[in-house]
């Protein structure tokens, strides 16, 4: 229960465990579908330091945790008790007035989400398999290949089941009712029964569109012979049905038999249903849905790349990539391949690569510790790290990675490339792309691409970044109070906007910093945060204050204001960026004891009081009242100096700025 804390906060921002209807997760988020959306403090979640953003798409509330969010996960569940069962239990009225697109991704991303993870794992083994055998390292004959290929193939080859699992997950119904649907509809009898061109077959709807065969019968009806061996869109309409009709059951049914009664009647009608009907009509959809795909890919494989290439990660931040995910595994399993997932597959490389330049240019230590964790996720296919951490707060650099996953997802388009399993993410994708032809040059083609589109990204974020133009943005800093870093956003956006500071004027002049308060110093090191204390935000240095008020230490402007009071972040004339922050963890008072007296944007004297603020009020309810005065553009400087004393007066001399 490492996140057990962070799980208790999590659940009671979100509006409490009563206002969950469900929860479930992917690589990076908490995926919540809530009864009431505005009871959650969102900016709350976003200023935790756990918690690197808060989404809502989809009909979904998406908390962004990173790479450890099953363990999160795990600690909400054991906290919060809840049931991922209920998930369509009780369409609420909010629910019902989703979109339908917000309604299809939801449904998409919460049948798929919960089998991402052995789904990418089995197609891992399954894609080795395929790389030994065309290295020539085994053959077909061999044993170590025929269980490695049967490890990972078989998830794919009772796909119908584990999606029976998710699906009555899904729709509120029985989950063993589900995988038991999907388990006959790979029975080997079934399988082998209906196996085209037997003796003895029968031609249905002969000479017309929909010409089949059959080689059952049930009740006299004749079974069209169709194999849904891997197959997602027939399992997932034959559960809806089936939840609808277990519910009916339910109400007729007497509680004393309901238990057996009810799958005993849900199976017998539409497992024989889902061979006469569902089963043709739902595996004519999926081809024709698979069809449909090719002759848009056919039109224009170039221009096909270069668009799906370049939105893949905006589809990917509101969570519209499910909608997508589903047609690719639908191509593999109707088609024997699919064209779409080459296209995006450079995406993540670009991500990365803009990532990993940004921190072999910059000098901020903050920037660069976090760059490279997001760089090596994105490596490995996850990018949300590099996107919400790093490249997303930087506009231009998100929008730099897009324009250059574009360009390589045509060059993939005029390639050819299809990938021919699902399987791993990032690196691990390789293998998928193996076909019978083996390394053929369509697979030598996308490894090229996606190299090519990381080492221009790497070089194009290597020149693009600047530390000069920014400080560190409120999304990159993993901090104890992520409100602080929050307090420079503005300053930083307008630095990233067209007025940026020419890199061609000199440098700063030496600049000086008054004390904001009276008190006692204190060394930055000592005090009880470790964001200040570790000198992440920045030099500077502490007073334990005498006065309740916060005056201007220089001739400035100030560039932002914390809405609750407890921090101001000021410019001086002379460039030198100051972070005043009053109290540990004070932000939880939501504004109580503090009076801002100035706002956002104005011009001040040295001197001018900026913010009241109640002492004793802070103490009463806990809290450290430790004035912090923090240099946020460190970076910049040769050097920070304190001034060699122990206590200090209002406007005496307190740091020296060294340019």
């Amino acid at each position: 229960m490492k996140y057990e804390n962070l799980a208790k906060d999590i659940i009671d921002k979100v509006g409490g465990e009563e206002n969950i209807n469900s929860l479930t997760h992917c690589i990076t988020r908490l995926r919540f579908k809530l009864k009431d959306e505005d009871k959650a403090d969102t900016e709350y979640l976003k200023n935790n330091d756990e918690i690197v953003t808060v989404m809502r798409s989809g009909g979904q509330y998406q908390v962004v945790i990173g790479n450890h969010v099953a363990d999160v996960y795990e600690a909400i569940n054991k906290v919060a008790h809840l049931d991922d069962s209920a998930e369509s239990q009780d369409k609420t009225q909010s629910n019902k007035k989703e979109n339908l697109l917000n309604r299809f991704i939801d449904l998409i991303s919460g049948i798929f989400q919960p089998i991402l993870g052995i789904l990418v794992s089995a197609g891992m083994i399954k894609g080795f398999a395929a790389l030994f055998l065309a290295l020539g390292w085994l053959t077909e004959s061999s044993g170590t290949y025929q269980i490695l290929f049967g490890i990972g193939d078989a998830l794919f080859y009772f796909f119908p089941v584990f999606l029976g699992l998710t699906a009555a997950k899904k729709f509120g119904s029985n989950h063993f009712i589900g995988m038991a649907i999907g388990a006959a509809l790979v029975y080997p009898v079934f399988v082998n029964a209906m196996a085209m061109g037997a003796k003895g077959a029968t031609t249905l709807f002969a000479g017309t569109l929909f010409e089949v065969e059959s080689n059952l019968s049930f009740l006299g009806i004749p079974v069209i012979s169709m194999t849904y061996t891997s197959s997602v869109i027939p399992i997932i309409i034959a559960v809806y049905c089936a939840s609808i009709l277990e519910k009916k059951l339910k109400l007729i049914i007497p509680e004393v038999i309901k238990t057996f009664i009810v799958p005993f009647f849900t199976l017998l009608i539409i497992v024989p249903l889902t061979f006469l009907v569902i089963g043709p009509i739902a595996s004519w959809i999926a081809n024709w849905i698979g069809a449909g795909a090719l002759s848009i890919y056919g039109l224009s494989p170039i221009i096909a790349g270069l668009l799906l290439g370049a939105f893949w990660q905006v589809f990917v931040i509101f969570g519209l990539h499910w909608g997508l995910v589903a047609i690719m595994i639908n191509n593999t399993a109707t088609t024997g391949y699919d064209i779409i997932n080459p296209l995006i597959f450079a995406a993540s490389f670009a991500q990365t690569g803009i990532v990993f330049g940004i921190f072999l240019k910059t000098k901020n230590t903050k920037l660069k510790s976090l760059s490279l964790p997001a760089a090596i996720s994105g490596i490995f296919g996850v990018t949300e790290p590099a996107i919400y951490g790093i490249t997303l707060p930087r506009k231009k650099m998100f929008i730099y990675s897009c324009i250059i996953a574009g360009i390589f997802g045509a060059f993939v388009g005029l390639a050819g490339t299809k990938m021919y399993f699902m399987g791993g993410l990032g690196i691990f994708g390789y293998t998928t792309f193996i076909g019978d032809s083996g390394l053929d040059a369509s697979f030598w083609l996308i490894l090229i691409a996606s190299i090519l589109a990381l080492i221009v990204s790497v070089i194009v974020g290597y020149l693009a970044h600047s530390d000069k133009k920014e400080k560190l943005v409120a999304a990159t800093a993993p901090t104890s109070e992520k409100e602080d870093a929050v307090v420079t956003t503005n300053s930083h956006e307008n630095l990233n906007s067209d007025e940026h500071v020419d890199e061609t004027t000199d440098l700063p002049k030496d600049d000086f910093v008054a004390s904001p308060t009276s008190g006692e110093l204190l060394a930055l090191e000592k005090v009880d945060d470790p964001v200040f204390s570790s000198l992440a935000m920045g030099k500077g240095i502490a007073i334990k204050p005498s006065t309740d008020t916060i005056v201007a230490p220089f001739d400035g402007t100030i560039e932002s204001l914390f809405p609750t009071g407890h921090a101001v972040g000021l410019k001086s004339q002379n460039g030198t960026e100051v972070l005043i922050h009053i109290g540990i963890d004070t932000v939880k008072l939501n504004g109580t004891g503090f009076n801002a007296l100035v706002s956002q944007g104005d011009t001040v004297s040295v001197g001018q009081p900026l913010i009241e603020f109640d002492s004793s009020t802070i103490k009463k309810e806990g809290f450290d009242d430790t004035v912090m005065v923090v240099i946020t553009n460190t970076n910049e400087t040769k050097d920070v100096l304190n001034e060699e004393k122990t206590q200090v007066s209002q406007n005496e001399a307190l740091l020296s700025v060294i340019y």
